[in-house]
């Protein structure tokens, strides 16, 4: 009997020790499991850089957001001054007289170049004829008062539609080198960690090199919209200046023309009233 019973807690002592192993292995397995990846991405990018890396980030993000408003605004508003001066110059050229024209003008506004234009030019006709030169400004005959109103109306007109393209071309000539910048200092701090840590391989090489990249490619999309908007708006307004110059040609000599015929009008006048008062 008691053979048996030391048989039997010699088995149990085998199969504590069996499962003692066992238990040991399966922890050696679960302690060795691969590690997980590193975070990769332009988001850990920005997160881990410095804050030069951080700085050019929002510089490039406000470049971009700048650029798009500037896109959007200056798109709606040459559109919307189109649109007004297609009909105000079929208003003006279907016009019977210069006070339907100026009736026109004082019902819907000079909000657009060539009603501004039109409105500056047969006013300034208007008052140097009723009035003469009485402001040094006003000196010389009225063809060249009016003249010098239309240069300065036309000057004024440029001058709004050219705001914003200077701000649109410094975004494109610049965005590239910003993101260029914060491509290098993102890949000399990646070179400095991967020469302080012990192993090198390329994945740890790759990966930082290829986040800091994002920055040069950021720059470009910042860059290429700015471009194509500033070329495209230019060819836009080179046009319309030169549709806004035609017509001013066209009213100087309109208003000339009909200020030669009043002044030849009053010329006949006077000759007949002499006539009749010497035969008399």
């Amino acid at each position: 009997m008691s053979e048996l019973l030391q048989r039997a807690l010699h088995v149990m002592a085998q199969v504590g020790a069996t499962a003692t192993e066992a238990v040991d292995q399966a922890a050696g397995l679960g302690g060795a499991a691969p590690a997980l990846p590193e975070q990769t991405g332009f988001l850990h990018f920005i997160a881990q850089s410095d804050l030069v890396g951080k700085s050019l980030f929002v510089i490039l993000l406000l470049m971009s957001l700048i650029s798009w408003y500037l896109i959007f605004v200056k798109s709606f508003q040459n559109w919307r001054a189109r649109r007004h001066s297609k009909r105000f110059l079929n208003h003006f050229w279907a016009a019977s007289s210069l006070e339907q024209v100026e009736n026109e003008i004082a019902t819907h506004g000079a909000n657009e170049p060539f009603s501004h234009l039109a409105s500056h030019a047969i006013h300034a006709r208007n008052h140097h004829v009723k009035y003469g030169a009485m402001k040094l400004e006003e000196k010389g005959s009225t063809a060249a008062f009016v003249t010098r109103t239309i240069r300065k109306v036309i000057d004024e007109e440029t001058a709004k539609l050219e705001n914003g393209l200077t701000v649109l071309a410094s975004i494109g000539s610049t965005a590239p080198f910003v993101g260029l910048f914060g491509t290098v200092w993102g890949v000399y701090h990646a070179l400095i960690g991967i020469g302080m840590s012990q192993g090198v391989t390329v994945n740890s090489i790759a990966g930082p090199v290829g986040e800091a990249l994002i920055m040069t490619g950021l720059g470009l999309a910042v860059a290429i919209p700015a471009v194509l908007a500033y070329n495209a708006f230019v060819r836009g307004n080179r046009v319309y200046l030169a549709q806004l110059d035609a017509f001013a040609h066209d009213l100087f000599t309109f208003l000339s023309t009909g200020q030669q015929v009043l002044e030849n009008r009053s010329k006949v006048r006077g000759i007949a009233v002499a006539a009749t008062k010497k035969g008399d």
